[in-house]
């Protein structure tokens, strides 16, 4: 079983974006369940939400405390959540941001996971150039997509197409796309360093 820990604030669609990871993984034949952590939802409030996927039906119905991977959506959370609480010695990291991880204060992090486990991503950058509004979900799903190989591109953009219709789908697509190309462009980086 894979187990994914969303973290942002409300109004990022960080529940959203549970939900969609467990449709893209439903698409390509896996098991899967999303679910958020209740409490203040309050617009810039922090919220949690969670993902499993799995080859075999899933029973488990608590929160996740030994994450495989990390989904950050809002950088400023580095500063007042545990966000790497309980992760897992191969998990991945992926935040939202145009800084490096030497610029966040990261190196210590990246040098105890796996080389090219922790990769920042702008993934407002590209949901203000294609969505025109600051809703990073499609660019963290496909981040998470070329950074674990666990989904397809196809897959999350097919997600985003079962929600959204029109312009808002196609845009959700091209988002993802921007961001899975990125993601593996910063791991062959990585990779030849």
């Amino acid at each position: 079983m894979f187990q994914i820990r969303l973290h942002g604030r409300g109004g990022q669609g960080v529940v959203t974006s549970a939900e969609m990871l467990s449709i893209a993984a439903f698409t390509e034949g896996h098991y899967a369940q999303a679910f958020p952590s209740f409490g203040s939802e309050r617009t810039g409030a922090p919220v949690v939400a969670f993902a499993r996927v799995h080859n075999e039906p899933i029973r488990l119905r608590e929160p996740i405390m030994e994450p495989d991977a990390v989904l950050i959506q809002d950088r400023t959370l580095l500063e007042s959540v545990n966000v790497f609480g309980g992760l897992t010695p191969n998990g991945y990291v992926l935040i939202n941001s145009s800084h490096s991880v030497e610029e966040l204060g990261l190196e210590d992090l990246a040098t105890k996971l796996p080389k090219g486990h922790l990769i920042t991503l702008p993934a407002t950058e590209y949901a203000m150039k294609h969505i025109k509004r600051p809703l990073p979900g499609a660019a963290m799903l496909a981040g998470f997509a070329a950074l674990t190989g666990k989904l397809k591109l196809e897959s999350i953009q097919e997600a985003f197409k079962t929600k959204y219709k029109g312009k808002v789908a196609e845009a959700n697509g091209l988002v993802a796309a921007d961001a899975y190309h990125f993601v593996l462009e910063a791991k062959k980086k990585m990779k030849e360093a």
